[in-house]
């Protein structure tokens, strides 16, 4: 399962929400229709996302830009896919993808002088994140980038290894996550101590 981020920027590309669910090659994409909706997959079948064409007629969409899936609209976007036919799951994990996280250990990386290896607390888990920033360190309250989460460059969190050490998140800086007036040095987001452990980080 995975979390969602949809698009709806009716202003600027028209009356269309967009449903990313997979990188894929844009040159390898397959579309079909049910009504209003276009189902994209690549050539060998695997869904890569929807296109739901004439959105405020069909669904109650009360912001724009990205917006998080919540219960209520994939609620809508079922009722549609019902309507039109279309059998899909929609088997989303609805929770935040970026949230508030603890980092309880702060480790050198063994293979790497400018990584260090991280354990991070984010309310329902641990996780442990490789990181590259200088400031990092024990006792810091940050701002993670869970597995699933899509970054405002577009990037997608996906588990990997760092020099041989799997990294599971992304522990953020405020360049990164297109704050404005956003540092030039380099180094993570340290928050204030009024932030909880676990709760999602809005910006």
């Amino acid at each position: 399962m995975k979390q969602m981020d949809v698009f709806y920027n009716p202003n600027g590309i028209g009356d269309v929400l967009i449903v990313p669910v997979k990188e894929g090659n844009r040159y390898e994409l397959e579309h079909k229709n049910f009504g209003p909706v276009t189902k994209i997959t690549d050539k060998q079948g695997e869904l890569l996302g929807y296109n739901i064409f004439e959105a405020s007629r069909h669904l109650h969409l009360d912001q724009t830009g990205k917006i998080m899936l919540d219960e209520k609209l994939l609620g809508q976007i079922r009722n549609l896919f019902s309507e039109v036919g279309l059998n899909d799951s929609l088997d989303f994990d609805l929770r935040p993808k970026f949230v508030v996280g603890y980092v309880l250990e702060k480790k050198a990386h063994e293979n790497a002088d400018k990584l260090s290896v991280c354990q991070v607390d984010v309310g329902d888990e641990k996780l442990q994140i490789v990181c590259g920033a200088p400031n990092v360190d024990q006792g810091q309250k940050v701002v993670v980038a869970k597995i699933g989460a899509t970054m405002p460059s577009g990037m997608q969190i996906k588990p990997t290894k760092l020099r041989g050490v799997p990294s599971n998140g992304m522990i953020c800086s405020q360049k990164e996550l297109g704050l404005p007036n956003a540092p030039k040095e380099k180094g993570i987001y340290v928050l204030s101590d009024d932030y909880t452990v676990g709760e999602p980080f809005v910006f």
